[in-house]
């Protein structure tokens, strides 16, 4: 039972950790980021198991864990409130071209972020752009302000006239 206790304790603690690190982080993990979040589990291993490292224990632990991913998924679909507090809510960056500082600033996403998510959807001119999100998984979404359309479409229009 001392198991289940402390892979409770860690995952609670993980969790908790990688929500304050927030959702732009692991959008793209840098080899550094990569390394650090593999090294997490040889870090933590000794306050799971203790001094015991039989392989019961070991199966106790993993399966702890696995029900408490899974508890925390099921907790996730049936409850919204316990969504927004797992997964986070989406963020707006820039509203009518505008980009907003201050969430900018609280994500943590440069303006050179958005420009290039606008760059990648199509769009040279922020101006061209009615929303810029900030998805809970880490990605910028880009939706375009009405009668404007991505360079690409006008590029293939251009070479079929």
């Amino acid at each position: 039972m001392e198991t289940v206790v402390r892979v409770a304790l860690v995952y609670v603690a993980i969790f908790v950790g990688l929500r304050v690190m927030g959702k732009r982080e692991f959008s793209q993990l840098s080899p550094m980021e990569l390394i650090t979040l593999l090294l997490i589990p040889e870090i933590v291993s000794q306050g799971v198991v203790g001094d015991d490292f039989s392989l019961t224990n070991a199966l106790v632990g993993v399966a702890t864990l696995l029900a408490l991913v899974l508890a925390t998924s099921y907790l996730q679909t049936m409850n919204t409130r316990a969504e927004k507090l797992i997964s986070g809510d989406p963020t707006v960056l820039l509203y009518h071209g505008r980009l907003y500082e201050d969430n900018l600033l609280r994500e943590r996403v440069t303006p050179d972020e958005v420009s290039g998510a606008a760059r990648a959807a199509g769009y040279l001119d922020l101006d061209a752009i009615e929303w810029a999100i900030l998805e809970p998984d880490g990605r910028i979404s880009v939706i375009p302000r009405d009668g404007y359309r991505p360079r690409a479409v006008h590029a293939q229009e251009h070479d079929l006239a």
